[in-house]
């Protein structure tokens, strides 16, 4: 914008908007502009929703009439900012939450227009835009917190309590209790260690910062394993398919066996009888498909998607609702994707397609 547009517009043709009013409208932020003078100069259709005013009948008014904006206090924007009275190294107000006149939250932000650097000021160009997505953001970082603290409540509790019975009553435990209560400490530890894993995970599928150490692997050895180790600690049957001649996958070996952890120990948790891994030939990437089966209720269509969002469950069935968010985030990272269907028996079916080469995206 030109030091024009900010010059004072006693006289506004409400019939014929200015290219410049024309354009702004289709910002999808508020805009709102004045003179040295404090009159309105400029304001657009999503500026003057913010304000609850007219944008038409706002050009050419005092700014303060128009830039209705209270904080907690009840004072007005720019009685806190004072624009007009800033030193000449003042640019601009950084962002700032502000109450409308219906008591929505509005965040402007401010830039202090200039004849030449650290000269006078000529016209300011206030941005607005609802605070809805922040207060959004806030309500996901409560989740995350109310979600972390239960998860974390639960194994503590249990550590805090053995450790604290095997403190007052040791000479009177026999060998196998106290052997049972470490035994349980240590299941509880083991949680508690895999639930700070996943989280910290979580925040580098976010950030863009996760580290993958990939080489070629076997599959079938990384998933065989995965299997074995599961299947002796659950009652619930898990069989293994392996398609003959399999290609290797190009895999963090410590990444790939998340995946498959996350996969099969989420199919023996909400699915129901057998759970069936196999291994093939990917059909649609040159790399291998895990499918795993279970015979439980399924996963309706419409919940596919939310499925891979954090912090998701469903049921009684307990669990930190990341398991397959990371299952997503780990697969895209090495350049394969994730597909839910229903098992030809009833029950899910979820099928992981991994590449044989680095197709890592950049």
């Amino acid at each position: 914008m030109s030091d024009d547009d900010y010059a004072p517009r006693h006289r506004v043709d409400s019939a014929r908007p200015s290219r410049l009013r024309t354009l702004a409208d289709f910002y999808p932020d508020g805009i709102l502009g004045a003179s040295r003078e404090g009159v309105v100069t400029i304001l657009n259709a999503q500026g003057a929703a913010l304000l609850g005013v007219d944008a038409e009948q706002a050009l050419g008014l005092p700014l303060p009439d128009v830039l209705r904006l209270l904080d907690q206090d009840g004072r007005t924007w720019l009685d806190v900012n004072r624009p007009f009275d800033a030193i000449s190294i003042t640019r601009g107000a950084p962002e700032q939450a502000w109450l409308n006149a219906s008591g929505d939250e509005v965040l402007t932000t401010a830039r202090l227009v200039r004849e030449e650097p650290f000269g006078r000021i000529v016209g300011i160009a206030i941005g607005l835009r609802s605070g809805r997505g922040r207060a959004r953001l806030d309500r996901e970082r409560s989740d995350l917190v109310a979600t972390v603290a239960h998860e974390l409540r639960s194994p503590l509790t249990g550590v805090k309590g053995f450790v604290q019975a095997l403190l007052n009553r040791w000479d009177k435990l026999s060998d196998d209790q106290r052997k049972l209560m470490l035994t349980t400490v240590n299941a509880d530890a083991d949680r508690l260690s895999r639930l700070i894993a996943e989280l910290l995970d979580v925040a580098r599928i976010d950030t863009g910062r996760l580290q993958l150490y990939p080489r070629e692997v076997s599959a079938e050895v990384l998933v065989r394993r995965v299997v074995d180790s599961i299947e002796a600690g659950t009652a619930r049957g898990i069989s293994l398919e392996v398609e003959p001649d399999l290609p290797e996958v190009f895999a963090d070996p410590d990444k790939f066996t998340q995946v498959v952890t996350n996969l099969v120990e989420n199919a023996v948790r909400h699915g129901l009888g057998q759970v069936r891994v196999r291994l093939a030939r990917s059909e649609d990437l040159d790399g291998v498909r895990i499918t795993v089966d279970d015979e439980g209720d399924g996963i309706p269509v419409e919940l596919r998607r939310r499925v891979f969002t954090k912090f998701w469950t469903t049921g009684d069935s307990g669990g930190s609702g990341l398991g397959m968010y990371i299952v997503g985030g780990l697969s895209r990272a090495h350049g394969g994707w994730v597909t839910i269907d229903d098992a030809p028996g009833g029950g899910a079916r979820v099928m992981v397609d991994w590449p044989r080469e680095d197709l890592r995206p950049e």
